[in-house]
Parts: structure tokens; C-alpha cells; sequence
């Protein structure tokens, strides 16, 4: 392990880290610059066992030990600065015990990511950090095999998505997916029934869709507010709804997901 003390925030090796608040900033320099920020030791030791390769680690001193047995005797640089020094540079209090700067893992194809799955969570256009976070989190959960984003959606890999995720995001194989007209043709080759939950006229409830539910299904999601766009209405074969009571009309999106994982993976049972 290569521990180098740090003791201003703005020496240049740790740029990797500066501006971690600023979201604007890190969605254009984290893909970029083929990272993303992994927040605790607990999230880092996760996505080291999921085989991501860390490419330096910002830790105060007293949770230097928890680094060590992450990093061992690879030669990643590790960071240890004081506590105002962490929080200058990234704009945040550092209180999660690590920070580490994790190179991107290549993206996969679409058809090699859901081989295995029968049931697959797609997000469209969700900007929300936490809802992609929460997502994640319900696919685990409640066994979907696989998660797709849309090409405007939120990145998984993003500090607080991860978090919120519990670290899942390294545990759901996901991808990508390319626009809806050349992604419906990748989803139907794979076997998938792509269906669309959202409000509209003639929508299948889902328990009925659930207890007839196809052998392999693609459930879309929407942005919170917005909904699916037109493209993915057009590219489902179906729209579910969840029925509602006491004058709401609809669930969070990350919620509605949840209902929606857990009906169909009971496949109506």
C-alpha cells in the first residue's frame, strides 16, 4: 500500500476528488475521465469484490486500517489528509470513512447483460440520483435479474446513486440501452415482453398482468413527474398500471417499481 499524507486541498492529486457536490462538474468528469467516486469503505469493498479497480483512495488517518484490507499490497495511492482538508475538496463533511476513486468498468451489450434474466427493470429519463439508487435497490431485492438505463438517464455509477443503492448497483448486472427503436428490436430478439407502467386508457392492471405474466418480461419505468416518453409507449407491447385508492393517482417512481418487481416476480402466484 502506498500511503502518501496530503496537507492542502489543492495539490493536484487529488483532483479526482474536488467537487464532489457539484453535479453538473461530475457528470461531465467522471465519465470523461473514465471514474466514479466510490463513498465508504463499505461501498468500496463492494465494488472491489465486483472486480472495479480502484484508482486512488482518500481516507483520514483514523480509518486508514478499514483502506489497508481493502487496498492490501497493490500499489493504489492512498491519500490520507485531515478532516478540513477532505472536506475543501470535496465540499462535503467526509464522515463515511473512505472515498476512492474507481476506474469505469466498460459497458456490455444489451443481450449479454439480460442472457440470464426473465425479469428486467429498464429506467427511462430518471434524472433523480436517489430514485436510480432506490431502483437498484428493489431489483436486488426482488429479483430482477438485470437493469437497463435509457440513454438520458441518470448514472448508476454516480456517488449518491450508489449510496442509496446499499452498494446493489455493483451487485445488478446492468448496461445501457440504446434508443427505443433499436432497443424494442434488441429486447424482442432476447425473448422480452416490454411492458410500460404508467397511466393510460385501456392500461392492464398489473395483477392481472402479473397473473399471467410472460416468461420474460422488460418492465419500463418512467421519470417522476414526465412519465415514459411517447418512443417507450409506442415500443411496449403492453401498459401496466398499479390501481390506486384514496384519490392518489400514482406512486413515487421508485416505489411504484418496487410494487411492480414484487407482483411479477411472485409471477401471480
Amino acid at each position: 500500500m502506498q500511503v502518501h499524507a496530503v496537507q492542502r486541498a489543492d495539490d493536484p492529486r487529488l483532483s479526482d476528488y474536488r467537487g464532489l457536490t457539484d453535479v453538473a462538474l461530475r457528470r461531465r468528469i467522471e465519465p470523461a475521465g473514465g471514474l466514479y467516486i466510490a463513498e465508504s469503505a463499505k461501498v468500496i469493498a463492494r465494488a472491489v469484490r465486483a472486480g472495479h479497480r480502484p484508482r486512488s483512495v482518500l481516507v483520514q488517518e483514523k480509518w486508514l486500517g478499514d483502506v489497508a484490507e481493502l487496498v492490501g499490497d497493490s500499489d493504489v495511492p492512498v491519500y490520507v489528509v485531515p478532516a478540513e482538508v477532505a472536506e475543501a475538496v470535496t465540499g462535503f463533511a467526509v464522515h463515511r470513512g473512505a472515498l476512492a476513486a474507481m476506474h469505469r468498468p466498460p459497458l456490455r451489450p444489451v443481450a449479454e447483460v439480460v442472457a440470464g434474466a426473465r425479469l428486467v427493470l429498464v429506467l427511462e429519463d430518471i434524472v433523480d440520483h436517489t430514485n436510480v439508487g432506490a431502483a437498484f435497490r428493489s431489483a436486488a431485492a426482488l429479483g430482477a435479474g438485470a437493469v437497463l438505463v435509457a440513454p438520458r438517464c441518470a448514472d448508476p455509477l454516480y456517488r449518491r446513486s450508489v449510496r442509496v443503492s446499499m452498494g446493489t448497483v455493483f451487485q445488478v448486472p446492468w448496461t445501457r440501452l440504446p434508443e427505443w427503436e433499436e432497443a424494442r428490436g434488441i429486447l424482442h430478439a432476447a425473448g422480452f415482453t416490454i411492458a410500460a407502467l404508467a397511466l393510460a386508457d385501456g392500461a392492464v392492471p398489473l395483477d392481472e398482468f402479473a397473473a399471467r405474466r410472460p416468461e420474460r418480461v422488460a418492465l419500463a419505468l418512467g421519470a417522476e413527474g414526465d412519465g415514459l416518453s411517447r418512443q417507450a409507449l409506442q415500443a411496449a407491447d403492453t401498459v401496466v398500471t398499479i390501481p390506486m385508492a384514496g384519490g392518489v393517482d400514482s406512486l413515487n417512481v421508485a416505489a411504484a417499481g418496487a410494487v411492480a418487481l414484487w407482483a411479477l416476480s411472485r409471477g401471480g402466484r
